[in-house]
């Protein structure tokens, strides 16, 4: 479809959406019982659901991408997006229209012709800012803006566990340990649906690579998956009650993961009482029979081989393959998150309405400066000082040469269904080419945040050039004249494809080496996805890891290495010192697809290397600050619970933000807890962190029980997963409790 006729259909749908309100009865208690507020949401669901007809019941369960694609020409009463359920109006049930956000609203295809909202860093960097405030206050803005622009779902809430660091889409996921990222993902989710709009989880579960994802099998351990992966999201399900779960690609132990009656209906729905509705990733489902295993709607049809929740579920039901009672289910339960969030009683409005009303839409109804400066906020507290030799932070008076990373144009964004094209300015790209499901969005975008531009915003009269570090020698000899070399090298990921290694690309490890041969005032800063190797680091000064810091990420930077901001970040997953490193996954081949066996278990990351008594590069939870914390007073106690409390003090010259953790050593090494806290020089503040009992017990597959043996259990509070500085312990009676 052309740019002319996409705003037509947009148009049209405006209209559309006007007549349909136009027509939608009163919503009064003897027109629509359902519309009483004073009903609970499964009430409310119960009653509207038996009042639908089949046809109805079957136009919620599978629905398409809200786009020009492979063929299909969305109806008019789509707004654009990823994907569309059409309204309902004579029961008053609205469009459901969703959108990609895991880093914020995305605008697919340019589906919504100058459509921009705020681009957030990446999930790594919020994981890294240990902040579930943060993690809400990001959420509340992805949740406003998606109203403003007509959307009401969005497919946030993204957790998967860093298994493989080289994983393309660790940007967009929370780490490698299943405490951090369930709280925030959580919190997120609480955020976004503070706005009436439902917010997912994701992707449910074990989606640990993206070669073969659509095929691979992941082998582990159901007790070990229940300690790691599957906690993490029965953590964020507890704190956000998202409305969805959208299930994944890959395969767990045998069956695909969006017809797994082990992982939908046992855990899920029956362990875990969930009370919400599972949809598909797009192009996920291989079968109308997935809706006995607990899938209960089908997202973006068009991606299928056939639309499986239409004629062959029909014919399903027609058999008694699947019951009247399933269906009628599977509607309920996204009915009920449509009232559980208040999406019923607080609609989305249409465009029609925002405009009629004066208050513009787009870009007239949301205030983005604003959310910038949370998205600047999120940067901040994301990035992490991994080396300083004292030259940091900086001072006037030096010549600055900036070299590589296309700094001079802005920062680096993650690449796929996640990408925001972001308010303020023009975005460059890079085009990468290739082939294959993925391949339009093969292409690197630096957001307009130019790190170039904010340092010489802040050298003042000082000097500042700039080198584009694709030749080694060139750089070297820029930064011979400077007095301060800082290098910018970047790590480019994307959706649906996996790195081969560590390594910095297009030759950045051997640029780096030959400015710092030169310069030995020589500072790092990458923009990662995720981990990399650093052959470079001990001839360096300094190291900042700032991964893709979203739209204000230059001016981050910059604040950072000038002492604006004191740096908080800890890393949210280990940095190895190589590949060699990394779990020997056991891979081979079944009739379906390749099979991976995840050794490690439920030792993720940090355990697992704490398992293998290996010394990582950076262990998770380090991060260095411009200020000096020590800790002290500490008390445990135990019983039926673990509380543990102790003193944190500022003892630097600088105002800063600290993350002291809480572990359980001995035998197994946890994060058990953390608390994020911002001091003056010389203040001191009391600690109190009490633990979930799950993450001190161990999960009984053959009794479906979380148990715990009494005895005593050992705790240290420290830096990192491998810097403690306190250590107590405590005894615990037994438990024995269903998940």
């Amino acid at each position: 479809m052309s740019r002319n006729a996409a705003k037509l259909s947009i148009f049209a749908a405006v209209l559309l959406a006007g007549s349909q309100l136009a027509n939608t009865p009163a919503r009064t208690a003897d027109a629509m019982p359902w519309a009483n507020p004073a009903l609970s949401p499964d009430q409310r669901a119960s009653l509207l659901e038996a009042q639908m007809t089949d046809a109805e019941r079957l136009q919620l369960i599978h629905g398409i991408m809200g786009m020009p694609i492979f063929g299909t020409v969305p109806p008019a009463d789509a707004i654009g997006s990823a994907g569309h359920f059409p309204a309902i109006p004579r029961l008053g049930i609205p469009a459901i229209e969703e959108s990609d956000a895991s880093i914020g609203i995305t605008d697919p295809t340019n589906v919504r012709p100058g459509d921009v909202a705020t681009a957030f860093p990446s999930s790594a960097a919020l994981a890294a800012g240990f902040d579930p405030a943060m993690a809400y206050a990001q959420g509340q803005v992805i949740g406003a803006e998606a109203r403003a622009k007509g959307l009401n779902v969005v497919l946030d809430g993204g957790m998967n566990l860093t298994r493989d660091l080289l994983n393309g889409r660790n940007f967009e996921y929370l780490g490698e340990d299943p405490l951090l990222a369930g709280t925030l993902a959580g919190n997120a989710t609480k955020g976004i649906q503070s706005n009436h709009v439902i917010s997912t989880m994701k992707h449910f579960a074990v989606n640990a690579q993206e070669t073969a994802r659509h095929t691979v099998n992941e082998i582990a351990d159901p007790a070990a998956l229940r300690e790691s992966d599957l906690l993490a999201f029965e953590i964020a399900n507890e704190i956000g009650q998202p409305g969805s779960v959208m299930c994944s690609y890959n395969r767990v132990n045998g069956p695909w993961a969006c017809g797994d009656d082990w992982l939908l209906n046992q855990v899920l729905k029956q362990d875990w009482g969930y009370p919400g509705w599972v949809m598909s990733d797009w192009g996920a489902v291989h079968s109308a029979d997935y809706a006995n295993n607990g899938l209960d709607q089908e997202s973006g049809q068009q991606l299928d081989s056939q639309t499986y929740f239409d004629a062959p579920l029909r014919a399903e039901l027609a058999s008694g393959k699947i019951s009247h009672a399933r269906l009628s289910n599977m509607v309920q339960r996204i009915l009920r998150s449509i009232f559980a969030v208040g999406l019923y009683d607080h609609p989305v409005p249409s465009k029609r309405q925002a405009i009629a009303d004066g208050k513009g839409f787009g870009t007239g109804a949301i205030d983005y400066e604003a959310h910038k400066k949370i998205a600047g906020r999120a940067a901040d507290g994301g990035i992490v000082l991994l080396k300083n030799e004292g030259l940091l932070p900086l001072t006037a008076g030096k010549t600055i040469a900036v070299i590589g990373g296309h700094a001079e144009a802005g920062v680096l964004a993650g690449a796929g269904s996640s990408y925001v094209t972001p308010y303020g300015g023009a975005v460059t790209i890079v085009a990468i080419g290739g082939t294959g499901e993925m391949a339009s969005f093969n292409q690197m975008a630096y957001e307009p945040s130019s790190p170039y531009v904010a340092i010489d915003q802040r050298a003042g009269k000082t000097k500042v050039v700039f080198d584009d570090g694709r030749y080694p020698s060139s750089a070297a000899k820029t930064a011979a004249g400077a007095d301060i070399a800082v290098v910018f090298a970047t790590q480019f990921a994307g959706e649906g494809q996996d790195a081969p290694d560590l390594s910095l690309p297009d030759g950045q490890d051997a640029m780096i080496e030959a400015v710092a041969a030169t310069n030995p005032h020589t500072i790092v800063v990458l923009e990662t996805g995720g981990a990399v190797k650093m052959p470079w680091l001990s001839k360096v000064a300094g190291v900042l890891e700032a991964w893709y810091p979203g739209e204000d990420g230059g001016q981050a930077i910059a604040r950072v290495l000038y002492g604006e901001v004191n740096p908080s970040g800890h890393l949210p997953m280990s940095f190895p010192r190589d590949e060699s490193a990394f779990p020997a996954w056991q891979t081979g081949k079944d009739q379906f697809g390749p099979t991976v066996t995840l050794v490690e278990g439920s030792d993720v990351g940090y355990r697992w290397y704490n398992r293998q008594t290996t010394k990582p590069l950076f262990p998770f939870g380090y991060g260095l600050s411009y200020s000096n914390f020590g800790y002290s007073n500490l008390q445990v106690t135990g019983g039926n619970g673990l509380s543990v409390s102790f003193d944190v003090t500022n003892q630097g010259k600088l105002a800063g933000a600290d993350v002291p953790q809480l572990y359980l050593t001995g035998k197994y090494l946890r994060l058990l807890g953390w608390q994020k806290l911002t001091l003056a020089p010389g203040a001191t503040r009391h600690v109190t962190l009490s633990v979930d009992p799950r993450l001190l017990a161990d999960f009984d597959s053959k009794h479906n029980t979380w148990t715990r043996a009494a005895g005593k259990v050992e705790v240290a509070v420290g830096h990192s997963s491998a810097d403690f500085a306190l250590r107590g312990d405590a005894g615990l009676t037994a438990i024995s409790v269903k998940p």
